[in-house]
């Protein structure tokens, strides 16, 4: 059987888009950080989100029904930071940005690359995670920026340099050949 540790080290390696997800409802506000985001389908749009079970968000996101997926510029990496860390009270979190909404009344951040606005429609328990499945109601994007992604255990920027450095030949592969 595959240690956690071997497993972690691994997953170092598969980076990922940064996100904040947040909720608001019955069970008040809630916020946390999270990369293990994943669309699912577009008919219907679907996204899966992970959320650890003992986050006080799990609860919070499950007694409201409904979470806003907000995708983070390469700006926001502070507001990830703020909202990574239980040692900052959620009103501090929140206050750190602006917020609107869109249908559910989950909050939805100023200046994220892209807000995606669900509803909760099924919940599975994997070990140590709660997957939640989640029926996207509406969608925000802000259009051009760079982006924030998770990788090697660091943030890192993402943006159109990245993208066409990664199409321009590398050295040892034939110019007519895709460098990726």
């Amino acid at each position: 059987m595959l240690d956690k540790r071997s497993f972690r080290d691994a997953m170092a390696g598969l980076g990922a888009a940064v996100n904040i997800i947040t909720s608001d409802g019955v069970a008040g506000r809630a916020g946390c950080t999270a990369s293990a985001v994943c669309g699912v389908t577009d008919e219907p749009p679907t996204l899966l989100v992970c959320i650890n079970r003992s986050s006080r968000n799990n609860a919070a996101f499950r007694a409201n029904g409904k979470l806003c997926v907000n995708v983070l510029s390469a700006e926001q990496q502070a507001l990830a930071a703020h909202f990574a860390t239980n040692a900052l009270p959620l009103d501090e979190r929140f206050a750190a940005a602006q917020w609107t909404s869109l249908v559910t009344g989950a909050p939805v951040l100023d200046g994220a690359l892209a807000s995606l606005d669900c509803e909760i429609e099924s919940v599975t328990e994997v070990g140590t995670h709660t997957v939640f499945f989640c029926a996207v109601k509406a969608a925000h994007t802000q259009g051009a920026g760079d982006a924030l992604i998770y990788y090697g255990r660091r943030y890192h920027r993402v943006g159109e340099l990245s993208v066409h450095a990664m199409h321009a030949p590398q050295s040892g592969a034939p110019a007519d050949c895709p460098a990726g």
